[in-house]
């Protein structure tokens, strides 16, 4: 049995997305996975021995990328097609590549307007990404349920590098701290990182964060703080994680790395509703306000009058208490 996944973004679905040939190869050993993603995001997926292929696309190019690509897929004779991303760039890829059978995650538009517009929630709760992605492979007769974690894989010259950093920076043990993310009103202010910071000055402190996220200097003035933001790949992110005791994140992209290394995490909800981790190692943290969710991925506008309220009222004092439990 052959098969191509499609997913291309966003980061934090990709990651999600890796459990999609981990629970196919856990039921169908001898199937033989391909993998298309956005030619950016290939590096987490290229070190897979879950995945036989990976395949990219630029998302720079036109639809003549799509055309010039969809031609080679072709020639792999794919029993299965499952279109996890469901956009009209897959939907053209899929048509023209032709397999035996297709699966298409579903868009559940209907549903995301009514909740978000009108607070009426048809989703199937609690909230979980990765169920969502999942269980269209009922349609192979493959049963829901995560598969086993680290579903991010290194490669050597990645381990050496991250060693290197370890070592130079004295990190043995650690806890990664995630300030960013994709929008503004989905980050846990930041006199909140600088008390916790605070609560923790026996801690060594990794800040993990983008090139374009300077405001994280701001935490330079602690001397337990190890400051990485801009200085590490998406994959050499994820080593770090990978190695560190326990991460506290807002929900970003590297909320799905730590889920799928299986590591400790506490996971700062807020506006959004759909980058829900799933695995009984992370800690959810949110407040159930008659706001939320206010946006499809946290764009806003916030609507209450006490703004960002639902970041706000997720104090210092409650994430220690987590954070405490899981450094043991």
């Amino acid at each position: 049995m052959k098969i191509l996944v499609i997913r291309f973004s966003s980061i934090g679905d990709l990651t999600q997305s890796l459990s999609i040939p981990a629970l196919i190869k856990e039921n169908h050993p001898e199937a033989e996975v391909h993998f298309l993603t956005r030619s950016d995001f290939t590096l987490l997926l290229n070190n897979n021995p879950q995945v036989k292929k990976v395949w990219a696309i630029d998302r720079k190019k036109g639809f003549s990328e799509i055309f010039n690509l969809a031609k080679e897929l072709r020639k792999e004779h794919f029993d299965i097609i499952y279109d996890a991303h469901n956009n009209l760039r897959s939907f053209f890829i899929r048509h023209l590549v032709s397999a035996k059978s297709e699966i298409v995650k579903p868009m559940s538009r209907l549903k995301r307007f009514l909740l978000i517009r009108f607070k009426i929630n048809l989703f199937e709760k609690p909230f979980s990404g990765q169920r969502d992605l999942l269980k269209p492979l009922e349609k192979m007769g493959i049963k829901f349920r995560l598969p086993k974690p680290p579903l991010i894989f290194f490669d050597p010259a990645t381990e050496n590098k991250i060693s290197g950093l370890l070592s130079e920076h004295q990190l043995s043990r650690y806890v990664v701290i995630v300030p960013s993310a994709a929008y503004a009103l989905k980050r846990w202010p930041m006199d909140h990182w600088k008390k916790l910071v605070e609560r923790n000055s026996d801690k060594k402190i990794v800040v993990l964060a983008g090139p374009t996220d300077t405001f994280t200097s701001e935490l330079n003035q602690y001397p337990n703080i190890v400051n990485l933001t801009g200085k590490t790949s998406l994959l050499e992110s994820a080593a770090i994680i990978n190695r560190a005791q326990a991460v506290v994140t807002n929900d970003t992209g590297m909320l799905h790395f730590s889920e799928q290394l299986g590591k400790k995490t506490i996971a700062l909800m807020g506006p959004a509703p759909f980058g829900f981790p799933s695995r009984t190692s992370t800690v959810i943290m949110e407040r159930n306000l008659y706001c939320r969710p206010c946006s499809k991925h946290g764009q806003g506008p916030c609507v209450n009058p006490n703004f960002q309220q639902c970041m706000v009222d997720l104090t210092p004092t409650m994430v220690q208490e987590h954070l405490e439990r899981l450094w043991l």
